[in-house]
């Protein structure tokens, strides 16, 4: 067991590293992206890369999370793990070539969308590259170090490419190329790696329609947060234009950036989950799904906090003053990454493994219809601030479904969690930003000096109320410098 234990928390680590790549690079690319591309240039490609998801989403068929389960089960059995990969492979290809001639029939028959063609055509190459990449392999096999690794090196390169290729307003099909490469070029190399995971020579006796009937019901969940967490995008695009499009990405990217730290822990966790529930191991089960939502709710609320206090310097600071327009969305949305931290642990990693997938799908799919009505009430009049509010109420039904589906097995998820206590050390710390909006030392420093005096009484608070998580992870660190 201590195994086990140990590579669950160099997964994480591992995983903590890719997270803080994937923050780097949009914290270098963006700022100078949107000085140069403005919100009409940077808005053209938020809408497209909306557009372009749902294509991805059909080609993808749900295989992203039902390939993690599916190969976690058999992952001892090279045989079975390969036939389960080729089967799953040939699948995502059907789809891949159904949804290309989808593609471009809406190319030719929207003219929205002709319009921008050309980036289309170039964005659109993702959709290939997601089958190719089968990253849910990688993820079953726990394979971090190999993917954190790929990763940063693209990342890289990509971080290279756009300070080198784009240069002023028209070059964002460009910036759409970048990022693509950045994001899925890597996947790739997992395609070319694939022959030391697994066998390559066909294998015969495939059986399809085995896989179908649980893919569709995460096609579907797949198919309802995509809605919705696109949806604001394309409804602005449409019914607003590119600059508010552009606007409330500047709004989202950063509670992007800081939802894939408050995710980074959780994330790892499927594939082990996903076995301890197959052995019957529901105590640890439930150990290492408690202690990850401890470190949701330790990360998630002072940074809510923290960003929606501090959203007009965060907005000025990466995107510039004619992102301005941003700052109230930003402020709006910001309570989501509690909700999401909250609901991607009782959904992905937790109802899941327990067999769960359609009540994760039914709050999914009302999370979709209320982000639907609420943005068609609210865009026309309020424009990304309404589509904020949708998606604020969005995600607290998709969480308090989960939470109703979960009723029965709430005290083991949250006892002895201080969900108290880190409020109100969250709502101490955030007195301290009378000190940084009276620093008046320009835009940068606000930041900089307002997070240390913010975060620095939000974990001396946690140390003197003896958070237990808190100093336990601390014992370790020290333990591990000592060393």
């Amino acid at each position: 067991m201590s195994t086990k234990t140990k590579s669950i928390k160099f997964n994480m680590i591992m995983n903590g590293i890719l997270t803080l790549s994937t923050i780097i690079f949009p914290l270098i690319t963006f700022p100078y992206a949107t000085r140069v591309l403005l919100p009409v240039g940077t808005g053209r490609v938020s809408f497209v890369t909306s557009i372009i998801a749902y294509f991805s989403m059909f080609a993808q068929l749900g295989i992203p999370t039902y390939g993690i389960r599916a190969c976690a089960k058999v992952r001892d059995d090279k045989e079975k793990l390969s036939k389960t990969v080729h089967e799953l492979l040939i699948i995502n290809l059907v789809m891949v070539i159904l949804a290309y001639i989808a593609f471009g029939i809406s190319i030719a028959s929207i003219p929205r969308f002709s319009r921008e063609k050309e980036l289309f055509f170039v964005m659109c190459i993702t959709i290939l590259l997601n089958a190719l990449g089968v990253e849910w392999l990688y993820k079953a096999l726990e394979e971090y170090t190999y993917i954190t690794l790929r990763s940063i090196i693209f990342k890289v390169i990509g971080i290279i490419a756009m300070f080198a290729l784009i240069h002023n307003q028209n070059d964002y099909i460009i910036y759409g190329g970048v990022t693509i490469f950045a994001t899925s070029a890597s996947n790739i190399l997992n395609f070319i790696n694939l022959r030391k995971k697994i066998i390559l020579k066909p294998l015969g006796g495939y059986t399809l329609k085995k896989h179908i009937k649980p893919m569709l019901t995460f096609f579907f969940m797949s198919v309802a947060t995509t809605i919705y967490t696109n949806l604001d995008s394309v409804m602005l695009g449409f019914m607003k234009g590119d600059a508010e499009v552009g606007i409330y990405t500047a709004a989202v990217k950063i509670r992007i950036i800081l939802t894939s730290i408050v995710t980074s822990a959780s994330v790892v966790l499927l594939p082990r989950a996903s076995q301890y529930v197959e052995k019957g191991m529901m105590d640890e089960f439930y150990r290492i799904l408690k202690k990850t939502m401890h470190f949701i709710l330790l990360a998630a609320i002072p940074m809510a906090l923290f960003f929606g206090l501090y959203a007009r310097e965060s907005i000025l600071l990466l995107s510039g003053k004619e992102y301005i327009d941003a700052v109230l969305p930003m402020q709006i949305i910001m309570p989501t990454l509690i909700l999401i931290g909250i609901s991607n642990l009782t959904g992905i990693q937790m109802m899941i493994p327990l067999g769960m997938e359609k009540q994760v799908l039914i709050s999914e799919i009302a999370g979709a219809i209320v982000d639907l009505v609420l943005n068609f009430i609210l865009i026309p009049d309020y424009g990304v601030a309404g589509a904020a509010i949708g998606t604020l109420v969005a995600e607290f039904v998709v969480l308090f479904i989960q939470l109703f589906f979960i009723r029965d097995k709430l005290v083991q998820l949250f006892s002895q969690i201080p969900l108290f206590k880190i409020a109100l050390t969250g709502l101490i710390a955030s007195l301290t930003v009378i000190i940084g909006w009276q620093l008046n030392l320009g835009i940068f420093m606000t930041l900089l000096i307002g997070a240390a005096i913010f975060f620095g009484v939000y974990i001396v608070t946690l140390f003197i109320t003896k958070d237990k998580l808190t100093l336990e992870l601390s014992s370790q660190l020290l333990h591990k410098f000592k060393k």
